[in-house]
């Protein structure tokens, strides 16, 4: 939402400024300039857009319309137009603005679009990966712990610390192993966050677009003559316009009196925020949401309505009567709960269902480097769909850091109706959703919102 409002401050402001600036001859040729927001903006929200062919069409473009203003006593057919476009990288007539645009522009874009498909992507696996249903040997460790006190006589005897976490490591198995490539994604997301903050800040590149083109367009105007004369040469001398065509000098085209740019004139969003102070509360979200998966049963296990607390340890339920818990906690992750006292696990046997996620957060971090280094990428929506492509990094040498070097992948599709594993005995009242579900969503809404 933020992005999309500044693209369109961005366009509004070079709008006013140039019918400001040029009037009429603006007018007559705005469609240049609504084409290349159009397209940023087909970018951004995942079209099939490549920015560096993009941008040179639209210099194309306007070398054209320019051409024809400048030389009005001669008349251009389409064939002498499309050689004068030809001359746009030889001559450079708009002085060296589109090159440093191209650059800044792509790295901007590339970054901005790149952080946001992150940000999607790492809010659907969380909340997917959440949603796992229970195993049995789940289940019944569950029950143990949480209604075998009753059974006992002890209503108000709470769960001991150690005794839940081996029981939420048993359960949590599978999420514990999505830990690393969790958290490979957040640090390459921190990293992308670096380029919306630095000299490829998009809305420090959109701010002053429109002041940039006018100069561009101003040193065509100074550089003319010597424009005209060497496409002439090379084009062919052009034929004469009717006599009944004006014929005004270049003076009289244009109005070479803009507005200044006054740096403090920055487009305010309907949130009244800046993009600086976005990314900074959205880095501070990311940093907490690292190792989230292998910490998560320390979070449920340290809830007072769940479990005596760490402090408590000799008048707690220890599965069998009110006392010490004494087995070692197990280590995170699948393959470490083959001795589990608590929880029957099939270290054998993954949920490919978690693993699907593990392998769309490789990919999106694979994307998030590429992004970070300059390099645009190919998105594919969680629906399988490819939403969008493009190519061109806009980088030269001494600007892109080349700190990755990877091949990228593409996620296996996942099926979106995927049935959760039904619970081979039912118990009333409760089930890791509830547990799960319940601790999860709450620390993702909080992390992700």
């Amino acid at each position: 939402e933020f992005f999309r409002e500044l693209l369109e401050n961005a366009e509004r402001s070079l709008n006013d400024m140039f019918v400001r600036t040029y009037g009429m001859l603006y007018m007559q040729n705005s469609e240049v300039f609504q084409d290349l927001f159009t397209e940023l903006k087909r970018y951004y929200t995942g079209g099939n857009v490549n920015l560096e062919e993009m941008l040179n069409d639209f210099w194309a473009r306007l070398l054209e319309r320019m051409f024809q203003l400048i030389n009005p006593q001669y008349h251009f057919n389409e064939d002498y137009l499309e050689c004068v476009s030809k001359y746009t990288d030889q001559l450079k007539p708009f002085g060296d603005v589109p090159r440093k645009l191209k650059v800044q522009v792509t790295r901007a874009f590339i970054a901005a679009r790149t952080f946001v498909q992150g940000l999607t992507v790492g809010r659907e696996v969380a909340n997917r990966v959440s949603k796992v249903s229970p195993t049995p040997g789940c289940i019944r460790a569950l029950m143990k712990m949480l209604y075998c006190p009753y059974c006992r006589g002890l209503p108000t005897v709470k769960p001991c610390n150690n005794y839940c976490l081996n029981v939420m490591k048993g359960c949590l198995a599978n999420q514990a192993d999505l830990d690393t490539e969790w958290n490979l994604f957040i640090d390459a997301m921190l990293l992308v966050a670096e380029r919306l903050e630095g000299p490829f800040n998009i809305e420090s590149v959109m701010d002053p677009i429109d002041v940039k083109i006018s100069e561009a367009i101003m040193n065509m105007q100074e550089n003319s003559m010597q424009v005209s004369a060497k496409v002439f040469q090379g084009c062919g001398q052009p034929k004469p316009a009717p006599a009944l065509r004006s014929s005004r000098s270049v003076a009289e085209n244009f109005n070479t009196r803009f507005r200044p740019y006054n740096p403090e004139e920055r487009p305010t969003t309907a949130a009244g925020t800046s993009l600086d102070r976005l990314v900074t509360d959205i880095k501070e979200k990311l940093k907490l949401s690292k190792k989230f998966w292998s910490t998560l049963p320390y979070t449920i296990c340290k809830d007072e309505q769940v479990t005596a607390g760490p402090s408590i340890e000799e008048d707690c339920w220890n599965g069998h009567s009110k006392a010490r818990y004494l087995p070692e906690i197990m280590n995170d992750g699948l393959t470490n709960q083959i001795n589990n006292p608590e929880v029957d696990v099939d270290i054998t046997r993954p949920d490919t269902f978690i693993r699907q996620q593990i392998m769309a957060l490789r990919v999106m971090t694979n994307k998030l480097k590429n992004a970070y280094n300059g390099n645009d990428v190919n998105f594919q929506d969680t629906s399988d769909e490819t939403s969008g492509s493009g190519s061109g990094s806009g980088c030269t040498d001494d600007i892109c850091p080349t700190e990755f070097d990877f091949v990228t992948t593409e996620a296996p599709p996942v099926d979106p109706d995927r049935r959760e594993v039904e619970a081979s005995a039912t118990q009333p009242g409760w089930s890791l959703q509830t547990l799960l579900v319940g601790f999860v969503s709450l620390l993702l809404q909080r992390l992700w919102r």
